[in-house]
């Protein structure tokens, strides 16, 4: 059978495939990322009189989805661009995607991943500075003061990044877009490499203390794998460093990594609020108020048969158990 495929090289044809992919994941992505925030925008709306940070982290994620809907709609409209309405442009679509990175479509890509990107880093800073909060105000600006110092310089690096690929004659992949981007994406994921280990870190310590009072079963539920995994964002991490590896090997499957770095990064925004809608993440009160209702698995948190223990002692968990107390749930507790 003769050969009907385009006049191009073989690795820009292989480009404009994993272009095309990444615009699946994208789109994949997006579905995910709606529905978590319909599930997470319901509890925070319930909660809104009793917590009123909820109000807050409602307007935050709608700010997420509304960005990341501009996202998703300005990359199917490259698409669109470039493999049907410039099929025939000279040198092929990828060139075409080359030679205009300064139209507004492409400077709104790269604008709102960015932004996106941004957004999502605050929400693990912020995260950590509230698991750290546990052991006094003063120990969490410590610990958090040069993650956020190192955030600024990523704010900084992606903004020459967003406003070098969008210049006339440069694109995604020139010399110093790239070297921008790859700085930009390494400092990004240093954040939060060092906000992961810093809260794993702080977990892993209060699991330890709750070992010493609570069996081993108990204590693995308030620091599962889960718990690590949501409240450090450590999705995010894993594929960030595929992207930043394969984009600065100029390896064309950069572009579908890219689509699920950023999707994950979302996707873990999205999982923190929702542990804190439903009053399981962490918060200042942590170490000192340990909710016994919290160990009725299966149950709703609306009330508790055996009220709140406020100290870590088993002796007395079994204490306020066998007198049948009565009290409100406090998972909607002040979150930060």
């Amino acid at each position: 059978m003769p050969y009907y495929g385009p006049d191009e090289p073989y690795e820009t044809i292989m480009l404009e495939r994993y272009f095309l992919a990444g615009d699946v994941v994208v789109g994949l992505g997006f579905g995910v990322q709606a529905v978590l925030y319909v599930s997470c925008a319901l509890f925070l709306w319930k909660r809104r009189k009793q917590n009123p940070i909820s109000l807050f982290l409602l307007a935050y994620i709608t700010l997420l989805l509304s960005i990341e809907t501009i996202f998703v709609g300005v990359q199917a409209n490259t698409v669109q661009m470039i493999y049907i309405d410039n099929r025939n442009y000279p040198g092929g679509p990828w060139k075409f995607f080359l030679d205009t990175q300064n139209l507004a479509v492409n400077v709104i890509f790269y604008a709102t991943l960015f932004v996106l990107t941004f957004l999502s880093d605050i929400l693990v800073l912020w995260r950590c500075w509230v698991i750290w909060t546990a052991s006094g105000q003063v120990v969490a600006y410590i610990v958090t003061a040069f993650p956020a110092i190192t955030l600024l310089a990523s704010f900084v690096m992606g903004t020459l990044w967003t406003l070098q690929s969008s210049q006339p004659g440069l694109s995604f992949y020139s010399a110093l877009p790239l070297a921008y981007g790859e700085s930009y994406y390494a400092i990004s994921l240093g954040v939060n490499i060092m906000l992961t280990i810093l809260i794993i870190l702080r977990l892993y310590m209060y699991r330890r203390r709750l070992l010493t009072s609570l069996p081993p079963e108990h204590a693995r539920h308030y620091v599962s794998l889960a718990t690590i995994v949501v409240e450090s964002a450590a999705l995010y991490s894993v594929f960030a460093i595929l992207f930043l590896i394969t984009y600065a090997v100029g390896h064309p499957t950069n572009q579908i990594f890219l689509g699920v770095a950023s999707s994950t990064q979302q996707i873990a925004a999205y999982l923190i609020i929702y542990r804190l809608a439903e009053g399981r993440a962490w918060k200042k009160t942590t170490l000192n108020t340990l909710p016994l209702s919290s160990m009725n698995f299966g149950n709703p948190p609306v009330c508790a048969e055996s009220g709140t223990a406020t100290h870590l002692g088993t002796s007395q968990l079994h204490s306020r158990a066998n007198n049948g107390e009565k009290e409100e749930d406090r998972s909607t507790d002040e979150e930060v």
